[in-house]
């Protein structure tokens, strides 16, 4: 079990949206938060917010694609606070629409930020967690869209590969008292959308229009599950050990029916039993049967 009150959290892609909502979560709960972010009006907006609440928070401004600053901003966190138990790999972009229309920038960006910047998280603060010798938290946030890739083809891309990326560490950390999730949010007011006007010049052109100034309005109006609910699954999830972390039933049919198309494209023949006996390891993991 991961400590809460007292603990230090480092969340990328803190200043706004989920991340912020998560950010809250965590600092009403106790913990020391230290959020990581590119934009600086909104690492300031964020520090209003919680001082307005009396929330303490730590800002840093970053950018995941970067390793280098982004152990540079490790060891600033740990000068500062001297540990990291939680990471929240929060970060990303939402590009999305037809693969078809990408460019080969847009392909760049979407990697880079939404893979890459968890990998980045990773290899900057996985080390600071193992050292202090408590065990730990890391939540690699992905998405709905990971688990039903109906309508974004790159953006689901990269959320399926970090569901794949947590699981798979989630069975090497557990030895050591580090649990992965996976967390896969369904629709969340935040800015994400509209996030993909703020892109670096590195990326070139786009293949995708920036989301309009009436689309994030409507948006806006839409029954979406809000930021801080949104958090407070997180945190819900992080206290009971939970792999995933969902937070829409709304998903829960399409889920099944997907999990079922593939389950029936097996061939419909019999167990190769010497076959299987050479390859357990690849078959399962114990993980998926707990609880």
């Amino acid at each position: 079990m991961v400590e809460i009150e007292g603990g230090v959290a480092v969340i990328t892609g803190g200043s706004s949206g989920i991340g912020r909502g998560i950010a809250r979560a965590f600092a009403r709960a106790g913990m020391r938060v230290v959020v990581l972010g590119r934009g600086e009006e909104h690492l300031a907006e964020t520090a209003r917010l919680f001082a307005a609440e009396g929330l303490e928070l730590d800002a840093l401004r970053v950018d995941v694609v970067d390793l280098a600053a982004m152990r540079d901003a490790a060891a600033e966190v740990m000068r500062r606070h001297g540990r990291v138990d939680v990471l929240i790999n929060n970060a990303g972009i939402g590009l999305t629409g037809p693969v078809t229309e990408a460019t080969p920038e847009d392909w760049d960006w979407v990697i880079d930020v939404n893979i890459r910047g968890v990998g980045n998280g990773i290899q900057a603060f996985l080390p600071l967690i193992r050292a202090g010798g408590r065990g730990g938290r890391i939540v690699n946030t992905s998405s709905m869209g990971g688990l039903v890739p109906v309508v974004a083809g790159l953006y689901s891309m990269t959320k399926a590969a970090v569901i794949a990326l947590s699981e798979a560490m989630h069975i090497e950390l557990l030895p050591e008292g580090i649990a992965v999730s996976a967390y896969c949010p369904g629709p969340v007011h935040s800015n994400i959308a509209t996030a993909v006007g703020n892109r670096p010049e590195a990326y070139g052109s786009s293949g995708y229009a920036v989301p309009s100034q009436d689309f994030a309005e409507a948006s806006r109006r839409q029954p979406y599950m809000s930021a801080e609910e949104a958090g407070e699954r997180v945190l819900a999830g992080m206290r009971r050990g939970d792999m995933f972390i969902l937070t829409h039933p709304e998903f829960r049919a399409g889920l099944a029916e997907r999990h079922a198309a593939i389950e029936a494209a097996f061939p419909d023949e019999p167990i190769d039993e010497t076959r299987a006996a050479a390859i357990p390891f690849l078959l399962s993991s114990p993980v998926y049967r707990a609880g």
